[in-house]
């Protein structure tokens, strides 16, 4: 079966201008936006470590919250093809990124904390070890050069 290639086209606009442009790495605003048709703009900025703004979501945030969703929608989905009734889906994700000293960086990994709520009925022995198989499916994870790890927890309706 012939592979198929999805494209994702965002545009981003830099918003950032001063007034006088990039004179100076004190000068500008990092703040930006994400736009893609009939959506809202994400509001983006460096994290506050790198002069951002705290109120904007920063490129770090993004990368762990995309981790996160797509962890979550191929775990869904795995659970419905089992027959295994979520209820309720939260996670706590964590990335631990490292600075060098000249001011470079890189994710060495991330954290998914997914808290599960499933059925009364539901098997919670697949319901833990379905994790594994969202992991090896997740279309972001299988494309990061860190590990992405899992500590997950699962509970059963009352």
């Amino acid at each position: 079966m012939p592979e198929k290639v999805h494209r994702y086209e965002v545009r981003l606009r830099w918003s950032g201008n001063r007034g006088s442009g990039t004179a100076s790495y004190g000068s500008y605003g990092r703040s930006h936006e994400l736009h893609v048709p009939d959506k809202p703009a994400i509001l983006g900025s460096a994290d506050l470590a790198f002069r951002g703004e705290v109120d904007r979501w920063n490129p770090e945030e993004l990368l762990v919250g995309s981790l996160s969703a797509c962890h979550q929608l191929w775990y869904l989905h795995l659970c419905a093809d089992a027959g295994i009734v979520v209820v309720a889906y939260e996670d706590q994700a964590e990335g631990l990124m490292i600075e060098d000293a000249d001011g470079t960086g890189r994710f060495s990994q991330v954290v998914l904390r997914p808290c599960v709520t499933i059925a009364r009925g539901s098997d919670s022995a697949q319901a833990l070890k379905l994790h594994h198989e969202a992991n090896a499916k997740c279309f972001i994870a299988r494309s990061m050069n860190f590990p992405v790890l899992h500590e997950p927890t699962v509970s059963m309706t009352e």
